[in-house]
């Protein structure tokens, strides 16, 4: 799809405005410049440059080996690729956690480096001053809590989070602390739909969800998850949109198989 050249910015303010005349977000992850302008292109709300990089770019079991220069890598193409949507980028582990000075500077390279518009950040109480911070420099933070991926090795499981009541309450918590320090928006992963829902109408911003129910102010997936080129990954919050681990698969199939008996190139496609 072409872009249109008067497309309007999404901006917090239009996500702002969009969760207060109730019209749903949506948030999709990219991670390079030709998949970015396609998603881009599209009419997506928000791409997040997520740490999720990690796993279906670089082939690790978690997001934890990512670095912030990878991070600003990856965010450097999507943002080339943009015209429209607003881009946040995921503060890596360790760029953070505990230490309020280096959760300033790695978020300040993020937006000096790769001209994104956010960031975002895993965690609540945990992680308020970071948020204050960063939000000190006039950087736009995005809240994550429920499941949070970087905390993994802590929870040891990727089951769904705050089912328990005392994990409820804390989350209920964690999101009107957000919200009074100053995020724009918050990521629920992997709670109960109730719960989220309970959320997404107790505090003024928006509240994205995967893995959240249909409650929430928006949602998002990771783009090679709903697209079908990972076939492994298959939660019950995840719809494939697309099947292109056959397409692609497919297609260099019948790409070796033309090259190998000399149909490709045909005497149209040389000079």
């Amino acid at each position: 799809m072409s872009k249109t050249k008067e497309a309007k910015r999404v901006t917090t303010h239009v996500l702002q405005e969009m969760k207060a005349r109730g019209q749903r977000i949506s948030m999709i992850t990219a991670y390079d410049y030709s998949l970015a302008r396609l998603v881009d292109g599209a009419g997506i709300d928000v791409i997040l440059v997520g740490d999720s990089a990690s796993n279906v770019m670089a082939g690790h079991e978690t997001t934890l080996p990512i670095t912030l220069d990878q991070m600003i890598y990856h965010a450097c193409g999507v943002v080339r690729g943009c015209e429209r949507a607003l881009i946040v980028v995921d503060l890596p582990f360790g760029t953070y956690q505990g230490n309020t000075k280096l959760a300033l500077s790695s978020a300040i390279r993020i937006m000096k480096e790769s001209g994104a518009h956010a960031v975002k950040l895993e965690g609540g109480r945990e992680v308020a001053g970071s948020v204050e911070r960063i939000l000190s420099a006039g950087i736009p933070v995005m809240g994550h809590l429920g499941l949070t991926p970087q905390s993994i090795y802590k929870f040891g499981t990727y089951v769904v989070r705050a089912k328990e009541e005392a994990e409820a309450g804390r989350l209920r918590e964690d999101a009107k602390l957000l919200e009074e320090a100053g995020c724009f928006a918050i990521v629920l992963e992997k709670i109960p739909a109730a719960l989220a829902a309970e959320v997404a109408r107790s505090v003024n911003i928006p509240v994205i969800g995967i893995g959240a129910g249909a409650g929430v102010d928006g949602q998002v997936l990771v783009l090679h998850d709903m697209l079908g080129i990972n076939k492994e990954f298959n939660p019950r919050f995840l719809r494939r949109y697309a099947d292109l681990h056959h397409i692609i698969t497919d297609a260099v199939g019948n790409y070796i198989s033309d090259v190998r008996s000399g149909d490709f190139p045909n005497t149209e496609e040389q000079y």
